[in-house]
């Protein structure tokens, strides 16, 4: 009968549990003379990023936010925003790139950071942002895995 198959077979095997921490992986943002550590959060999107580290970019300007095209591609995350905090790096899926704001952006309202499009929240800040004020368009831009990372 296939009652008695069903109540014969062995239990399936129990599932193993996903590991829940692993070492923090930190990135180092070289624009210019200017330098931003960040830890990468637990994205799809920020594990394509560490997974194609080196990255060599080009620095552009957006008010006050820094933007670079990088090679990665990753579709919008359910974690993406339109408004931004400080001190934080988010990913551009749309145009590919990384947007980092220290600062209002050209459409932003008073007292907030609006961004040009829903963009992933891709890694905290470390370091203060407001470092990048002084890269100017045209700088090269390298983020490699920090030394520690």
């Amino acid at each position: 009968m296939p009652t008695n198959f069903l109540r014969s077979r062995d239990k399936p095997p129990r599932p193993q549990p996903k590991p829940t921490s692993r070492a923090p992986r930190i990135i180092e943002i070289t624009a210019g003379k200017a330098k931003l550590r960040a830890q990468l959060l637990d994205t799809p999107g920020a594990d394509r990023i560490w997974a194609a580290l080196p990255l060599f970019s080009t620095a552009e300007r957006w008010g006050d936010s820094l933007h670079f095209e990088i090679p990665v591609r990753s579709g919008r995350e359910r974690n993406a925003r339109l408004n931004g905090e400080h001190g934080y790096i988010y990913f551009w899926s749309h145009e590919e790139r990384l947007l980092i704001p220290f600062g209002q952006t050209p459409i932003s309202r008073s007292g907030e950071i609006r961004l040009p499009s829903p963009c992933n929240v891709l890694a905290r800040a470390i370091d203060d942002t407001s470092v990048l004020q002084s890269v100017t368009p045209g700088e090269k831009v390298t983020i490699k895995a920090a030394a520690n990372g």
